[in-house]
């Protein structure tokens, strides 16, 4: 008969054979085939809008994809600060470029220029630019680094401020990360990772000459967020020493919270982790 024998007469035939306790296990596959169907079911371009951007350079409007405001889930960060989202990588539509003039940027550095800015990059850039064209309604990770490699050459050539140079190389950084995770290419993933490791050093060299000559906030991070990237950007680049000391202000740090302070005391340890790594395979090679 059933413990619910008797509903049916209710309209509830089709229910009469719930189980009173669903197993673990079986719970488990539920929300894994669940989110699986999610997956499946939504589309990059779901999270995607078309931005209206004039360009302080040329005057030229124009748009550019972005995403839509609180539309893409943060799940993770990586130890440089790297966000990781569900669904996309939403790294790929930080940098805006002007279709005329050729001027381009991350997207919280795309306005106002100096008139001698404007005619640095007029010289130097518009006068050679054979025009841009536009991706399509998704951007590949090679649309996105094509982006991001105009970003930074505008930055140059404007002469932007150290902090704004190095966060561009670090966004390129992030994207060859992000590129390299979904390739399979053994020679492929090996080439992503040296240009990645170059420009996670030219990040590391720019924010570390910014902290003494820059105001904060920078780049959107406050004093004690920049020391620790610089330490991780420097734990990565094998320079140990230097990680420790960076790492070692913001542990120390009266005005950092308990939060960033676990975090610090985390990276202290892998920096030591890596720093006894690295020394074990150096004697192994001398033997």
């Amino acid at each position: 008969m059933g413990i619910f024998s008797g509903l049916e007469k209710l309209g509830l035939k089709k229910l009469d054979d719930l189980e009173v306790y669903e197993s673990e296990t079986s719970s488990v596959r539920a929300d894994e085939k669940k989110e699986t169907a999610q997956k499946a079911s939504v589309q990059e371009s779901d999270f995607l809008f078309d931005k209206t951007y004039t360009c302080p350079v040329c005057d030229a409007t124009f748009t550019s994809r972005t995403v839509k405001v609180g539309k893409v889930k943060t799940i993770s960060q990586d130890s440089d600060l790297r966000p990781r989202y569900a669904y996309m990588d939403a790294l790929k539509y930080d940098a805006v470029v002007c279709p005329r003039c050729g001027f381009a940027a991350i997207a919280r550095y795309f306005k106002g220029t100096s008139p001698s800015q404007n005619k640095w990059i007029k010289e130097q850039i518009s006068a050679n630019f054979r025009g841009f064209q536009k991706p399509g309604e998704v951007y590949t990770y090679d649309d996105a680094i094509t982006m991001h490699k105009l970003a930074l050459m505008s930055t140059i050539v404007k002469r932007g401020k150290n902090s704004e140079r190095a966060f561009c190389c670090l966004k390129l950084a992030w994207l060859y990360r992000g590129k390299r995770e979904e390739c399979s290419d053994e020679k492929l993933r090996t080439e992503l990772k040296a240009e990645e490791m170059e420009l996670l050093e030219k990040a590391f060299e720019g924010f570390s000459t910014a902290v003494s000559k820059e105001n904060f906030p920078m780049c959107g991070m406050d004093e004690l967020t920049l020391d620790y990237l610089v330490a991780d950007l420097a734990r990565q680049l094998g320079k140990y020493d230097i990680a420790q000391r960076w790492i070692g202000s913001v542990i120390l740090s009266r005005n950092a919270n308990e939060r960033i302070k676990e975090r610090a005391r985390d990276l202290r340890e892998q920096i030591m982790h890596d720093q006894e790594q690295a020394l074990a395979e150096n004697a192994g090679e001398k033997n």
